[in-house]
């Protein structure tokens, strides 16, 4: 064998580890797509870098692999939804009070389910991974319950709120419940 030929098979061997990296890394990319969604797209655009965002989405998912996480019994799903109900209908009377008991409720439901509550970033980050496609209602509720808190929220935004953490306590249990706000 002579050297131009070693050379030709060297080159091509390389191309051949290269579009084989370049596959594994879109199908990579491809899945960790369709499983975080919207998420995926969010955490793009903020990081401004595939990669990186990638990265994180594997973290996170290592992460709640590890968590020990559950469905919700009957019973608890019944005093969730009951709970839920009850909390809907103060929200006329006292919106910015119904507002901070669901923001509670889901964090109840949240611990429920196994989910640790400490800290709202890495709530809303461990909620993406099996729930994507409300986790940005999570961060929209979170907000505006915020805001609230500091007296800059108007009712409307509270509506919205009541509205955002509904969906996410709606995933979490695993079943819909009804619609008052």
């Amino acid at each position: 064998m002579n050297v131009s030929s070693i050379v030709a098979i060297s080159i091509a061997l390389c191309a051949l580890i290269l579009a084989l990296w370049m596959v594994i890394d879109w199908r990579r990319s491809k899945k960790l797509k369709s499983q975080f969604g919207p998420e995926y797209d969010r955490l793009v655009m903020e990081r401004g870098d595939r990669k990186n965002a990638e990265i994180e989405l594997e973290r996170r998912t290592k992460r709640v692999e590890h968590l020990n996480l559950r469905p919700l019994y009957v019973d608890d799903r019944l005093r969730f939804a009951e709970a839920w109900r009850v909390d809907q209908t103060h929200f006329v009377d006292n919106p910015h009070l119904a507002v901070e008991k669901a923001d509670k409720l889901v964090q109840e439901v949240m611990s429920a389910r196994g989910y640790p509550v400490m800290d709202f970033e890495q709530r809303s980050n461990d909620i993406s991974v099996d729930h994507p496609e409300v986790v940005d209602h999570y961060r929209s509720a979170h907000g505006i319950a915020t805001r609230d808190r500091r007296g800059e929220a108007t009712t409307e935004e509270l509506r919205q709120a009541m509205i955002h953490f509904r969906a996410l306590f709606e995933d979490l249990l695993e079943q819909r419940v009804a619609q008052k706000v």
